[in-house]
């Protein structure tokens, strides 16, 4: 081992505006709507609250925290309610057609603010900027002001719920436009868990089953752009899916190949016919393979091992800050039990060089803060004895 220390970049960190900064960064034809939503709205998420929620916004709390952790870069996706929404970005649902323009303005208010709080720390963030789906050509110009604006991040792809009439699903042609923009400027998509799920109405059992369908909803968005031809299309898009876990994968692409290659061989699985000269050309695995990444945020042992199966250099580690399930405070021991055993120089690919390379971040920009707060290859061998009592991170429960 060496002793210089690990380049430590999370591939999966939140931050977001308040509600007054925000209405600095909004249209000023939609001031006097947004004023009077902001005094209904009611915010019912404990971690956008109190002493914790100007994590979110706080420059000088955010760059301390997290160099005391150890990590010297993040990539940025939203966390805070931006004007117009109903819930948390990550967790609402497609705006409907009424909406649309005031949710649009609130999602063009946070790409302004992103901008601008990258651009404080322009080596140490790259922000992921938001669109909609609901307007293709409103979707291509927004991916043209996130790539003028130097929001390395990419964009955040909201997945559709079966029940958004309005909105064509994900493999849906329609939106090859869309795809086509955004390989020409190499801006990256990126898919995090949280939304696509369907309107589940107002019953006691709603908050248990959410709970167990987010994944479900989550991964539709992997599974309509493998089978739908996109990456055949498009082969230089790059995908990344963020805080969905790990180990479904494997399982995954190996019932999408057996159905690719039954179908391909026989035009027909059980009842169901299929067009044979449909069929794509390759595998669900190996358009995997050549265009998708994995933001592993905070992730057990028992996810690191799934890397027999998935290559090396498509895995990215992220803490989830300022979460309460991420790692924060207590990183460098999260990673001692996950990565102990680990050899360095993969490491360094996990840590830092595939981020780098998917979210064109400067290594060697990034080395001082390295040196100064990065953790070394030997402490991170140590494997880890004693659990943090006050975590709640699944990293050391998993």
């Amino acid at each position: 081992m060496t002793s210089t220390p690990y380049t430590l970049i999370s591939s999966d960190c939140h931050a977001g505006a308040s509600h007054d900064t925000y209405r600095t960064y909004l249209d000023p034809r939609y001031l006097d709507d947004f004023d009077a939503w902001r005094g209904k709205y009611k915010n019912p998420f404990r971690d956008l609250q109190g002493d914790e929620r100007d994590r979110n916004w706080n420059n000088e709390r955010r760059i301390r925290e997290l160099g005391d952790d150890g990590t010297v870069a993040e990539v940025i996706f939203p966390n805070t309610v931006p004007p117009f929404f109903p819930s948390m970005a990550l967790l609402a649902r497609p705006p409907s057609p009424d909406d649309y323009e005031l949710r649009l303005a609130g999602v063009r208010a946070h790409n302004r603010w992103l901008a601008d709080f990258c651009a404080e720390y322009p080596e140490r963030r790259a922000g992921i900027g938001q669109i909609f789906l609901n307007d293709v050509d409103d979707a291509i110009a927004d991916v043209r002001w996130i790539k003028e604006h130097d929001l390395r991040g990419g964009i955040l792809l909201p997945a559709v719920p079966p029940d958004t009439k309005y909105i064509d699903p994900l493999y849906s042609q329609k939106y090859d436009p869309l795809w086509a923009v955004c390989e020409e400027l190499d801006v990256v998509i990126n898919s995090h868990s949280g939304s696509g799920q369907p309107d589940y109405g107002k019953h006691l059992a709603v908050p248990f089953v959410m709970l167990t369908e987010i994944p479900f909803f989550t991964h539709r968005t992997l599974t309509h752009l493998l089978v739908s031809g996109v990456f055949e299309r498009f082969p230089g898009l790059k995908l990344v899916l963020t805080e969905q876990g790990a180990t479904w994968i494997p399982a995954l692409l190996d019932q999408l190949d057996g159905f690719h290659k039954e179908m391909t061989a026989t035009g027909r699985i059980g009842e169901l016919r299929f067009d044979v000269a449909n069929m794509l050309p390759k595998l669900p695995s190996e358009y995997f393979a050549a265009n998708c990444w994995l933001g592993a945020s905070f992730p057990s042992p028992t996810e690191v091992g799934v890397l027999d199966t998935i290559a090396l250099d498509r895995y990215m580690w992220g803490s989830d800050y300022p979460h309460k399930e991420g790692t924060y405070p207590y990183t460098k021991e999260s990673l001692r039990r996950s990565f102990s055993t680990m050899p360095e120089a993969d490491l360094r690919k996990i840590f830092a060089e595939n981020i780098a390379q998917v979210y064109d971040f400067d290594l060697d920009a990034l080395a001082p803060l390295a040196a100064e707060f990065g953790p070394t290859p030997d402490e991170i061998a140590v494997p880890l004895d004693q659990v943090p009592a006050d975590s709640v991170s699944p990293a050391f429960t998993r």
